[in-house]
């Protein structure tokens, strides 16, 4: 570190810590404790800013956890242990009402109490974080360890005392906004998800179309007739992938992956071997609708590229509308309202790994307004 402001200095995090200690390592039940019962923290409990109790596990009845080991408000925490982005997290804890100990991986710093908010903030930097995924260790990113004595190396600025307390109350002060900010962005997509639910269902029974009949003289309906999507469209899954059997020419092809809701990711395309004479029963063309067949079955997009070289996996139907009965856009965002309503459920086979067959496609039932209407 260089360019300090006047008074402060850097020291090692060591020359702060007055006591490092460490929980336990049993084998626990993975739920937090219930009232009555005892647990330890896991490292989520310590990972996004705030100390998070649920993320905890129930130890056995007959463990014995010592009281010294005890969260409470005040802690301040630090994770030993977690992936190179995350280990030596921190947090302080505000409140704990789960009676929950520390794990051998959740250690508590025992640090000045007028000093522990300035730590716990300056243990956050850029600076501090990068010296302590260098003093980790582990042959994988995917988990690694911080020593007690690598932790006392890390290095870190010291403001002078009534400095500390300005910086982390403004801090403090700051970081409150911003997490009320994150809480009511958070609340945001189940809205959007509620009000494109409303928007959806108000299409799929009439609601959304009243006014337009009422201005064509058109008399109001108590609800639209269903079809099976087999009347007005037809559907077929795609060409199995097999590069020992598989002949021809070599083609793009659509995946389950290259299929979104409402949009196509073609962003990692690959091709396969098609006959000639497959291309005629294979090809993709505008206005046909790719439906997943598993992944999330249901989820489907219409083909806009108008680019005819493009054939499909088996993972996925592609459903050809009568355009004279049914809009392409109709059909989408009548599966999109059963997928959201659990609806396309009934229809699924499997029990871990969910499938939606061509019988099953086939077989959905789908309102049919006028094709005026659904325009």
């Amino acid at each position: 570190m260089s360019g300090l402001p006047s008074g402060w200095c850097e020291t090692e995090l060591g020359a702060l810590i007055e006591h490092i200690q460490a929980g336990l390592n049993l084998k626990c039940e993975e739920r937090p404790p219930r009232d009555g019962e005892k647990g330890l923290v896991k490292i989520s409990a310590v990972t996004w800013g705030r100390f998070d109790e649920d993320q905890s596990k129930t130890l056995p009845s007959d463990a014995t956890a010592a009281e010294t080991a005890r969260i409470v408000p005040g802690d301040l925490l630090i994770s030993r242990a977690n992936t190179i982005e995350l280990v030596g997290a921190t947090v302080i804890v505000e409140d704990v009402t789960r009676a929950l100990y520390l794990s051998d991986k959740v250690l508590r710093l025992v640090v000045p109490e007028e000093s522990k908010r300035w730590i716990n903030y300056a243990l956050k930097t850029a600076e501090a974080r990068k010296a302590i995924q260098d003093a980790s260790s582990g042959n994988q990113l995917s988990m690694r360890n911080i020593s007690q004595e690598n932790l006392r190396r890390v290095t870190i600025p010291l403001a002078p005392l009534p400095e500390q307390k300005r910086i982390a109350d403004k801090l403090d002060s700051v970081l409150a906004r911003v997490d009320a900010c994150r809480n009511r962005l958070d609340r945001i997509p189940a809205l959007l998800k509620r009000f494109r639910q409303s928007v959806l269902a108000a299409a799929t029974d009439g609601r959304l179309t009243q006014d337009w009949r009422r201005s064509e003289g058109l008399s109001e309906v108590a609800a639209y007739p269903r079809v099976r999507l087999s009347f007005v469209a037809t559907s077929r899954l795609g060409k199995m992938l097999d590069k020992a059997k598989n002949s021809g020419d070599l083609v793009p092809y659509l995946r389950n992956v290259n299929v979104r809701w409402y949009s196509f990711d073609l962003g990692d395309v690959q091709l396969m071997r098609v006959e000639p004479w497959e291309m005629s029963d294979l090809f993709v063309r505008e206005g046909d609708v790719l439906v997943c067949e598993g992944g999330e079955p249901g989820r489907c997009a219409i083909w806009r590229s108008g680019d005819h070289r493009f054939v499909f996996q088996k993972a996925l139907h592609r459903v050809r509308p009568d355009t004279t009965r049914l809009h392409p856009e109709w059909l989408v965002h009548s599966l999109k309202f059963a997928a959201e309503n659990k609806v396309l459920d009934v229809l699924f086979t499997g029990t871990t790994i969910k499938h939606l067959t061509g019988v099953a496609l086939a077989n959905f039932t789908i309102p049919l307004p006028s094709i005026q209407e659904q325009s």
